[in-house]
């Protein structure tokens, strides 16, 4: 004779089992638009001091910084997997300019490198760098997690605004494809915010726009990293789980699973037609065919 509270507990573990699963196989839905079935993160760099800083070109290739090689450097990498120093110094951010120069953040600096001279300079000092992003308009968009700031650089002035200074830690930052909104993730909370970006450059209309999904033994703290956004102007950003993906409405797709048990710090598309996703992994840098392609916009411009 069966007892009654473990018929109820039965019917219970049932219940859950069938909210879960399907919950489970929605989310995998939604990431087969991007997925490819049997592809699955290959190495395209390793034995790497520690990369971060990830961009792309128009022809796939990929920019990352060596930040604990002596001396730290610049590297660029074709489809191929040939890697060629194109500069020096210790930078967390980097991204191609519609110029078809390669700017960059580090070491309390912002600079731009002219990759066809090799030479650099410096455009602001004394700035508690992390990340950036380039406007079509060659406007670099910084963040500043130290002054919880996102900030403004004028590369023909050299004028530095600060623009927001109400995010906790503000580290990955990126542009919609149309130039219009302007997306920051939160390191230290679970939030990716959006900005309405104004034809003078400026930020407005604010929003907590996409929620990250954080560990269960601190789900408060998502680790918002580095950020990507592809053509279709879906939002990739790096966390502790791996790389989180949300539509330009702000709704999670789902978690591209990470490879090691350390975060993932930053992400780019690359390679071939811009069709693979990259991401920086300590002293490795994976990348996998994904049916997304990058966004052929202000960081892309050959």
């Amino acid at each position: 004779m069966n007892h009654p509270s473990r018929t109820i507990l039965l019917a219970l573990a049932l219940l859950g089992l069938m909210t879960v699963v399907p919950t489970r196989a929605a989310d995998d839905d939604k990431l087969s638009q991007i997925l490819i079935p049997g592809e699955d993160w290959q190495v395209a760099a390793q034995e790497l001091s520690f990369a971060d800083g990830l961009s792309t070109d128009a022809d796939g290739n990929v920019y990352f910084c060596e930040m604990r090689a002596k001396p730290p450097a610049i590297f660029k990498m074709t489809p191929d997997g040939v890697k060629t120093k194109v500069g020096e110094g210790s930078r967390s951010g980097t991204r191609r300019g519609p110029d078809r120069k390669l700017y960059a953040v580090g070491t309390n600096q912002a600079l731009v490198y002219d990759l066809a001279t090799g030479t650099s300079t410096v455009l602001a000092e004394k700035i508690s760098t992390n990340d950036l992003t380039v406007s079509a308009k060659g406007l670099l968009y910084l963040t500043e997690p130290a002054k919880n700031q996102i900030t403004l650089i004028d590369p023909m002035t050299k004028d530095v605004k600060a623009l927001d200074r109400g995010i906790k830690s503000p580290n990955g930052i990126g542009l919609s494809p149309d130039q219009k909104t302007l997306y920051v993730s939160d390191y230290g909370t679970t939030t990716v915010y959006a900005f309405a970006v104004q034809p003078d450059g400026t930020l407005a209309d604010k929003k907590a726009l996409m929620t990250m999904k954080a560990p269960e033994n601190k789900p408060t703290i998502a680790n918002g990293d580095g950020m990507t956004i592809d053509a279709a102007g879906r939002v990739y950003v790096t966390t502790a789980l791996g790389i989180q993906v949300f539509t330009p409405a702000g709704e999670l797709l789902g978690v591209i699973p990470k490879v090691k048990s350390s975060n993932p710090m930053s992400t780019t598309f690359g390679g071939k037609d811009l069709g693979y996703l990259y991401m920086s992994h300590g002293d490795t840098i994976y990348r996998r065919k994904v049916q997304a392609k990058g966004a052929l916009s202000f960081e892309t411009l050959k």
